[in-house]
């Protein structure tokens, strides 16, 4: 079964305005997101098809991923630019894995992965994802927020802010209650970086979402939602057992965390689904619905 640390390892890893309108003539459609990893098999196979799916399914904007050599799912920037525009779907984030610029301090990598993210239109590049070797010791974490200060001043002249995405293991305790969440938190610049929870490996690292927003009002600038079938006790491993469900169907108090959005500083958030024991758009299309009747 595919997860994203194989995927990643695999891969070697548009928001535009909204069109002005007359004053009061129409209401802004809520965006309502969707993280495309979670049809990263399907994507893969048959692009275009894939995302006229998510469209009809109802999602407006997605959030991409799967950027390698130049291409995303085999399209150029421009060319998946075109398809999105196509089916109405806007892109203001991306995930970009990075991994010669983090491991190896390639600049190269980094300018190329600010190109592709500002011909998608992104107002966010999302780092994904850490490898085991990546995240050794907390000093390995302050290393890695070096370089994510160095990467978001190099965005910021894009015009793109950046962002990481956590999983479970940054809550690790490596000691006197010390995590390498708590180090990207420190040492990073607050006004160059900022984070997306996601919410579920939150849960599964046994935190508390509100808490973490509530500790660092206005740096949670994305959410993933994903919800968790049963309670578990807390875990630091994404390769383990996990408990993946449609949002709404699960443990996870969405409409309780959707009250601090503010607070948070939340600016998108996109539905995503690692695994499904169901056919995918059915799960989708049973997140979509949720979200749009309780939480757009």
């Amino acid at each position: 079964m595919s997860t994203r640390r194989t995927f990643l390892q695999q891969a070697g890893l548009v928001s535009t305005g909204l069109m002005l309108r007359p004053k009061g003539l129409f209401a802004s459609k809520p965006l309502i997101g969707l993280q495309l990893y979670t049809v990263r098999n399907e994507i893969g196979k048959d692009p275009e098809g894939t995302l006229a799916k998510v469209a009809a399914v109802g999602y407006n904007s997605v959030e991409l991923m799967g950027y390698q050599n130049g291409k995303f799912f085999g399209l150029t920037p421009a060319q998946l630019a075109a398809v999105l525009k196509k089916y109405n779907l806007k892109s203001p984030s991306g995930h970009y894995g990075m991994m010669n610029y983090l491991m190896k301090g390639d600049q190269n990598d980094l300018q190329d992965n600010i190109a592709a993210a500002v011909t998608m239109g992104h107002s966010y590049l999302v780092i994904p994802f850490l490898t085991d070797n990546m995240r050794t010791s907390l000093d390995d974490y302050k290393k890695l927020a070096a370089k994510f200060n160095t990467a978001a001043t190099e965005a910021k002249k894009s015009g793109l802010k950046l962002a990481y995405h956590n999983h479970d293991f940054e809550f690790k305790d490596w000691g006197g209650g010390q995590t390498g969440f708590d180090v990207l938190l420190k040492e990073t610049d607050p006004s160059l970086v900022f984070f997306e929870m996601d919410i579920y490996w939150v849960t599964r690292a046994g935190q508390d979402p509100i808490q973490i927003i509530n500790n660092n009002p206005g740096r949670i600038k994305m959410w993933h939602l994903k919800d968790m079938s049963q309670k578990m006790p807390p875990f630091y491993d994404v390769g383990g057992q996990q408990y993946f469900a449609p949002v709404g169907t699960g443990i996870v108090d969405f409409k309780a965390i959707f009250k601090n959005k503010a607070k948070s500083g939340m600016k998108y958030f996109f539905v995503e689904q690692d695994q499904s024991s169901e056919p995918i758009f059915d799960a989708i299309a049973k997140s979509y619905n949720y979200v749009k009747a309780n939480l757009a």
